[in-house]
């Protein structure tokens, strides 16, 4: 059987205002046997252009690009109804800094994490891999350094989580903890499906996306800390 046909390459875009720099990636990408570039963008309105045609599975998306950034692409492309894209797509922001407000602001509106622009290119493919796969590519040290300037919304809890069980709320702080899905596995003493199963009750009932916006709903509402 065709291995394509069985484990179907990841469909990436690249947003970035640096020609080069985009061309230097999607010759990195375009050798990976797992992965194939289907569009390039050079700012925010194109790059929802192109995602709208194309549909990727995930996009590698600039910060700071004109006349629309990478932020307010990635609020548009998660913003309900205000772009028709179908299946959304995972959004990993590309970054200068490693400290950056913007990044933080992107996630908060639905990226999956940011990496340097001077990444390996083994960990631009690990990371493209681990956001397809439903993980994110910020430790979530990182992510609450990111928002600690930002200001929480309430000490109180919100009625959604105090929904979740209690097995629930193990996984959700273990999740933003940043531990993951076998070190969980081994902690709670639960089988690693079960892991999976809890995860996803989470995800749906505080409608959160995946597991970055556990930890950034965590930090912004004083849970576990």
């Amino acid at each position: 059987m065709d291995e394509k046909l069985t484990h179907p390459r990841i469909r990436v875009a690249l947003v970035d205002d640096q020609q080069l720099f985009r061309s230097g990636l999607a010759v990195i990408l375009g050798a990976q046997p797992d992965m194939e570039v289907i569009a390039q963008a050079a700012d925010g309105t194109e790059a929802l252009a192109q995602i709208c045609m194309h549909g990727p599975d995930v996009v590698l998306m600039d910060v700071q690009m004109s006349p629309m950034d990478g932020v307010e692409a990635t609020r548009r492309i998660f913003g309900d109804g205000e772009v028709n894209l179908g299946a959304r797509p995972k959004v990993i922001m590309l970054t200068t800094f490693d400290w950056d407000e913007h990044a933080a602001t992107a996630i908060r509106h639905g990226a999956s994490g940011f990496i340097l622009k001077d990444s390996t290119p083994e960990f631009v493919c690990e990371s493209i891999r681990a956001v397809h796969g439903g993980s994110a590519v910020i430790a979530p040290q990182s992510l609450a350094a990111l928002l600690r300037d930002e200001p929480v919304s309430t000490p109180e809890l919100p009625g959604p989580y105090l929904e979740l069980t209690e097995r629930e709320r193990e996984v959700f702080n273990a999740v933003a903890l940043g531990l993951t899905n076998q070190e969980i596995s081994s902690k709670l003493f639960l089988s690693e499906s079960t892991v999976k199963t809890h995860i996803g009750a989470i995800l749906r009932k505080l409608s959160l996306r995946d597991r970055v916006q556990i930890v950034v709903y965590s930090y912004e509402n004083c849970i576990g800390r």
